[in-house]
């Protein structure tokens, strides 16, 4: 199935340009010159990876991406800039941006980029409902945790946020990703919040010895089963 880009960029020629080699490669585009039709095509239509530029009249690519995000979670977002500042990457990045890449650009790295984010995003779409955490089994669909003959129902923040950990095991789960995708904010408050979920998902795995949920300061969590 032929995949679906929202492709905003503001100027004109470039736009056109990048949209007519994205279609070469066998992507249906749309192209959208500002952020308020951007905003409107998404809103109308189905797409699998928007490609925003950063720099736009009416509104800007980071506006737009967080309000792509509101409506969809899950969509990856691309960000095309002129800009290699630090900070402009790291905002993009904490938006929920699957990627970044600076113009001028080889535009087969683009490609390489595109298909990346695309294989990721379908290894989400039909990720495993059930996990074994060391002697646990959880069932993210049903919300249970089991072992051996006792069943612990997880309230739907626990259940997410336990999915996306095992999701990550043994490796970091960024902390903006949960913020962003379970509680749909990043802020001081969400972040406390997702702390007591953290001691409680603790609790209920406390059984097992083999089973960690580490605090890696400043980037995130990381369930590790020994």
């Amino acid at each position: 199935m032929t995949k679906q880009i929202l492709l905003v960029e503001d100027e004109k020629n470039f736009g056109r340009i990048l949209k007519d080699y994205l279609s070469m490669n066998g992507y249906t585009v749309v192209l959208c010159e500002d952020g308020e039709q951007g905003l409107a095509s998404f809103k109308e239509g189905k797409f699998d990876l928007c490609i925003l530029d950063v720099m736009m009249p009416k509104k800007d690519g980071f506006t737009l991406g967080n309000e792509i995000k509101e409506i969809n979670v899950q969509i990856p977002l691309l960000f095309l800039t002129a800009k290699g500042m630090k900070d402009d990457i790291l905002k993009g990045y904490k938006l929920g941006a699957d990627d970044y890449i600076t113009k001028p650009f080889d535009s087969e790295v683009l490609l390489y980029k595109i298909k990346a984010i695309l294989g990721r995003n379908n290894k989400t779409e039909s990720s495993v409902e059930e996990f074994e955490i060391g002697s646990f089994v959880f069932n993210s669909k049903m919300r249970t945790l089991k072992q051996d003959n006792t069943q612990i129902k997880l309230s739907p923040k626990e259940s997410a946020l336990l999915k996306m950990l095992c999701e990550f095991k043994n490796d970091v789960m960024p902390r903006e990703k949960a913020l962003k995708e379970i509680w749909k904010e990043d802020n001081y408050f969400t972040g406390r919040s997702m702390d007591v979920y953290i001691v409680k998902l603790r609790k209920f795995l406390a059984s097992d010895p083999k089973i960690e949920i580490n605090n890696l300061h400043g980037n995130g969590y990381c369930l590790q089963v020994k």
